[in-house]
């Protein structure tokens, strides 16, 4: 990493060489094996006058790699040591393990559900697309009618969204029939009797001449803005008034799967 001034010395310990005293003299080069070394700042310094730790900024000062006592020192006075300490705040890289969610200053809630955010505070997951919960409900029970309104096949389920913001991916299968000829059924997804679609439905078949069953499916992508029970259901009507439509004929099986998408 790059630093503008000197890079810190993180925990390296160096002790000075030994200083011989001026007369009247305050200010003094410190070195380390004849080479001049400059500390972070006095703070980060041991320094012993005639046998007593000095105050760092008020006993002495330091610029660079010169030490400046706050008073000419004189014949007899002796400089026992000068410590440097590096850069003592500067912890360096912890060891594994070795830092606790206690020791951390983010804000929110530390525990297993949550995580770090770039921005310092502790947060859940907001699900990220993740299904949160899935419901399935089948049946080989089949419905008839000759209305040109939709009308309930039976084929329905209930989900209790976990969070407004989520979403239910609504999955239905199932076949249709007419005892006419070319006639077009349409087939629709409604929530709590309300149609989802268009006024004629998700999907419409052209079922053709004779007992031929027809396959549909539909794929639907619900945002309900609720956490309340919702109850959907696959609906069917005929174009042709009169023309009775079939659902599910011959008992084959249809299925309704709802599932919930976290936001």
């Amino acid at each position: 990493m790059a630093y503008i001034g000197r890079e810190p010395q993180v925990g390296n310990f160096q002790v000075c060489d030994a200083i011989s005293v001026v007369n009247g003299q305050a200010a003094y080069t410190m070195q380390v094996s004849s080479v001049n070394v400059s500390p972070e700042t006095a703070n980060h310094m041991l320094v012993s006058l005639n046998g007593v730790l000095q105050a760092p900024t008020s006993s002495y000062t330091v610029s660079g790699s010169t030490i400046t006592f706050a008073s000419n020192l004189v014949t007899g006075d002796v400089i026992n040591f000068i410590h440097i300490l590096g850069s003592v705040l500067d912890l360096g890289v912890p060891s594994d393990s070795t830092v606790s969610l206690a020791k951390l200053t983010a804000t929110g809630t530390k525990n297993s559900t949550t995580f770090l955010r770039g921005d310092n505070t502790f947060a859940a997951p907001s699900g990220g697309g993740k299904v949160l919960q899935v419901q399935n409900m089948t049946t080989t029970t089949n419905t008839d009618t000759t209305s040109t309104s939709f009308v309930a096949t039976g084929l329905t389920d209930t989900i209790t969204p976990s969070a407004t913001d989520s979403k239910i991916l609504i999955m239905a299968t199932g076949n249709l029939l007419s005892t006419g000829t070319n006639i077009f059924v349409e087939a629709t997804i409604a929530k709590g009797g309300t149609n989802l679609g268009a006024s004629d439905g998700m999907v419409g078949v052209q079922t053709p001449a004779g007992d031929v069953h027809s396959p549909f499916s539909i794929i639907y992508l619900d945002s309900p803005s609720s956490t309340s029970s919702l109850t959907y259901d696959v609906r069917i009507k005929s174009e042709s008034g009169g023309t009775t439509v079939k659902f599910n004929n011959g008992n084959r099986k249809a299925s309704l799967t709802l599932i919930e998408i976290g936001a």
